[in-house]
């Protein structure tokens, strides 16, 4: 079963900026007109309510969106590379590990909901960009930023209104197939199903949809014969039908083990309406010992219900339970407020700040100076020249030397590093 995975995710890196000079008759000295790299792709996540499983991911487990062209001659931008998106079934939770801590980004529950996980890259500037009064021909360009680099972790619980729960080979997959459209695999011998199988079961006008999940065994709350993976799909469910085979010597033991496991993995599952279902009702064995099956369960709340999945014996009260007690949830439930959506000021990406790390080691901090930096070639000395003016027209070179920055110190920025020459 492929319900969780880790993948690594990168978007596109910017395209470089050009270099190239107005070439044409008549016009001696045209100057730069080198254009703009385009912008890297993005990585994007998109639910699909046709997918019901991560296999996709299992082998391919890195994923890069498109690079942005480099720009061209006359002032032409280089075309946007194309986004990546990585469709994934409807209830998957995508959170993002760094230094081993785990942050949810986004839970997928509706068809068609989507996140950029991964940002590209921007283009570098053209030569025109550096152009001025005092240097009119400039021959340096940007080489483009690179994409965000991620890595994800891919947590699909199944959505579903009914889950069935219960031992293995009690029927659950074959009530399933009876009661809807789904065909999810039927043998007779244990843990035919591996993971988790939906169908939409009609009861009048309206209609739920059922979750067949993987039978469970005692030490599954510990993570025994996968018992989280198993566990992990009832989380989302609001009903649970607990499917009991009948022809057991003690079925209340059965439904005590699997209460204990679901009780073991959370409380707050092991709280949830439940409807017992004897299963297996048309074996003879069972039906003779319908009044003593029924006589264990007498601590319950209500009776437990008796069907064949096999015939379709009883499976009309079933659905009807499951409706009920599905109307009742809803009215628990309180009714939501409108959300009132929060605007935030855009943070000024011109700010930064300086600080003496240590003696003669001097750290400046701020997005759009990191980035700038960044995209240049330091070891150019051209290009060098350019990234001295530019700090000196942001007053990033006056803020240094406000803080006592001195020729042939050192300048960290970002992950760049100079070796300070500038004197105002």
């Amino acid at each position: 079963m492929i319900d969780a995975v880790e993948i690594d995710v990168e978007g596109g890196s910017g395209g470089r900026g050009a270099v190239s000079f107005r070439r044409e008759k008549f016009v001696p000295r045209g100057g730069p007109d080198g254009g703009r790299g385009g912008r890297g792709g993005d990585v994007v996540v998109i639910a699909n309510s046709q997918l019901n499983t991560l296999r996709r991911y299992r082998r391919q487990r890195r994923f890069r969106a498109e690079s942005g062209a480099n720009g061209g001659t006359n002032q032409r931008r280089g075309r946007g590379g194309s986004s990546l998106l990585l469709e994934l079934p409807v209830g998957t939770i995508v959170s993002s590990i760094a230094a081993g801590q785990t942050e949810q980004l986004a839970d997928l529950e509706s068809d068609g909901q989507s996140l950029v996980v991964a940002w590209g890259g921007r283009g570098g500037h053209g030569n025109m960009y550096f152009r001025s009064a005092t240097n009119q021909t400039p021959r340096v360009a940007q080489k483009g930023e690179p994409g965000e680099r991620r890595r994800l972790k891919l947590e699909l619980q199944v959505i579903a209104d009914v889950g069935i729960v219960g031992l293995p080979n009690a029927g659950k997959s074959s009530l399933l197939r009876y009661l809807s459209a789904a065909q999810p695999r039927v043998a007779d011998y244990p843990f035919t199903t591996l993971e988790p199988h939906l169908g939409v079961v009609s009861v009048g006008w309206d209609e739920f949809v059922m979750a067949d999940l993987p039978g469970l065994i005692e030490g599954a709350a510990e993570g025994a014969g996968l018992g989280h993976d198993f566990l992990r799909h009832t989380e989302r469910t609001r009903v649970l039908v607990h499917l009991i085979d009948g022809s057991l010597d003690e079925p209340r033991a059965a439904k005590r083990m699997v209460d204990r496991e679901l009780a073991g993995y959370s409380p707050e599952l092991a709280a949830r309406p439940q409807i017992v279902v004897v299963n297996k009702a048309d074996l003879e064995e069972v039906d003779v010992l319908r009044e003593e099956i029924a006589e264990a369960f007498n601590d319950l709340d209500r009776p437990p219900l008796f069907c064949s999945a096999a015939t379709g014996e009883g499976t009309d009260a079933v659905v009807q339970a499951c409706a009920a007690a599905l109307s009742a949830w809803r009215e628990e439930q309180p009714a939501r407020e409108p959300s009132t959506p929060v605007v935030r000021p855009r943070q000024d990406g011109r700010r930064f700040e300086v600080e003496e790390t240590s003696s003669g080691v001097f750290a400046v901090s701020g997005s759009s100076v990191e980035r700038f930096v960044a995209m240049m070639e330091l070891d150019n000395d051209e290009a060098l020249a350019e990234t001295y003016r530019w700090l000196d027209r942001r007053g990033v070179a006056a803020a240094l030397q406000r803080a006592g920055c001195a020729p042939g110190n050192t300048v960290r920025i970002g992950r760049s590093v100079i070796r300070w020459e500038w004197e105002r």
